[in-house]
């Protein structure tokens, strides 16, 4: 049974990392399959949006015929409430999982597995999640009312608060006021031996560091446009109101601060960009000792080259300084679309820890794009399978790039204007391709 049970849960993580779903993923230490994290981004137009949640899964050797234990993580120490669902001591309640009374034949059962539990809890981070609370789901009292907007309110505040700014603040090791350690202290925690450690568990596991960071830069102009319609909502200082089903020891207390929220996102953003500028450095030192990363890095450039050369690819591709850790692509616009005679420059930044930390990609020539962020950060996915190999990356930003009928996908929402555009009306697509084409053509001026 204990075999069935290790198979059947590793079979699972295998297939929730390979699917493309951009709100999900899980990860567990080699060692210990039965006990794995799991992190959900927030859903689009809630007041959860573009949150990282992280939630703790033990499973147990009776799994699938018994649900796992889930935790939530993600509570500011057990402060912080987040739904009338998810506790601040990290209680969960959901019907599959036995910590909720739910109706005949919503309860657990073998066919499901980790993804449902993980779709359900994301079902919970609604647009109006006052009304998970049982009797208030039709709540249409004035007073019902106005709580409804404040705990949409409240929970848009310390999503952006806890869920992000505190979570990149303590990945970057910087303090709300945006100080930046000396950066010997952040490269010793990478120097560590693993194969001088008897004991892995007692290593930080923090499986989705690089993956926010890298969420953060996809999303960091919908921080701030949450942010100003915070501040144009609520007066910074203003107390969070106590809804009619949160208890002393398990609410969402706090006060409202926009402003500074700003300034930590800005801090942020600013920390992430010195972090990447010194990955160039570093690349040159690791260049110096011949590392194997840097060794890998120049053998997959040369090969890329080689392959453009061979296939008659019109793109141009250059190490800088001779850096391996630093490329630059020159990218020729695709003929026959609105990207036709474009000129792009695009760097592309590898950290010494690659593939662990991904590569930073963006576009220095500026392109009007729904799925570029206005800093040039593009938004592409590469498959687990695939992260360390370079090309597949170029390829994934290539395609979204030229992607003429992309489905319509508000995870991929990294530039709020364009995204807005491309999906608007008639009116609002025909606007967005003059804005494009007008960025194509000042990309040859330049």
């Amino acid at each position: 049974m204990a075999d069935q049970s290790v198979f059947r849960i590793t079979k699972e993580l295998s297939e929730l990392q390979k699917n493309s779903d951009l709100s999900l993923a899980v990860a567990c230490r080699d060692i210990d399959v039965r006990n794995v994290k799991a992190l959900i981004i927030g859903p689009h137009e809630t007041p959860y949006e573009f949150g990282f949640f992280e939630f703790a899964f033990k499973f147990n050797k009776d799994y699938p015929r018994k649900s796992p234990q889930v935790t939530a993580i993600t509570t500011n120490g057990g402060r912080c409430r987040f739904n009338p669902n998810i506790y601040a001591n990290g209680r969960v309640c959901l019907s599959i999982l036995g910590t909720w009374r739910g109706e005949r034949g919503e309860e657990w059962s073998a066919v499901q597995g980790l993804e449902s539990i993980l779709l359900s809890i994301q079902s919970l981070m609604s647009a109006n999640p006052y009304e998970n609370e049982p009797g208030f789901e039709d709540a249409n009292d004035p007073s019902d009312q106005k709580n409804q907007k404040d705990y949409i309110q409240k929970i848009r505040h310390e999503t952006l608060r806890i869920s992000v700014i505190q979570r990149l603040e303590d990945y970057l090791k910087i303090g709300p006021d945006g100080t930046v350690p000396a950066p010997v202290a952040a490269k010793d925690e990478y120097d560590l031996d693993m194969d001088n450690i008897e004991d892995e568990s007692s290593v930080p596991f923090e499986p989705f560091k690089d993956l926010c960071k890298r969420r953060f830069l996809w999303y960091y102009d919908s921080y701030l446009a949450a942010v100003q319609k915070g501040k144009e909502e609520i007066k910074d200082g203003s107390p969070f109101a106590r809804m009619p089903f949160e208890g002393t020891s398990n609410t969402m207390e706090g006060k409202f601060n926009y402003s500074e929220l700003e300034r930590r996102l800005q801090n942020i953003k600013k920390a992430l960009d010195a972090e990447t500028e010194a990955w160039e450095t570093e690349g040159l030192e690791a260049k110096a000792k011949e590392s194997t990363v840097a060794v890998n890095l120049r053998r997959q450039f040369e090969q890329i080259v080689e392959s453009f050369n061979r296939s008659g690819v019109p793109h141009n591709l250059e190490l800088v300084e001779g850096n391996p850790f630093v490329w630059v692509l020159t990218y020729f616009g695709k003929p026959m679309t609105n990207l036709d005679g474009g000129l792009f420059r695009i760097k592309l930044c590898f950290s010494p820890r690659f593939p662990e930390e991904q590569p930073r990609i963006k576009f220095e020539t500026r392109l009007f794009h729904h799925r570029i962020a206005a800093d040039g950060t593009p938004c592409y996915v590469v498959p687990m399978s695939r992260r360390e190999d370079v090309k597949t990356h170029i390829e994934a930003v290539i395609e979204a790039l030229e992607e003429e009928q992309p489905p319509y996908d508000p995870r991929t929402l990294v530039y709020p204007e364009a995204f807005k555009l491309y999906w608007g009306s008639p009116e609002d697509r025909r606007m967005y391709n003059r804005r494009l084409r007008r960025s194509v053509q000042q990309s040859m001026e330049e």
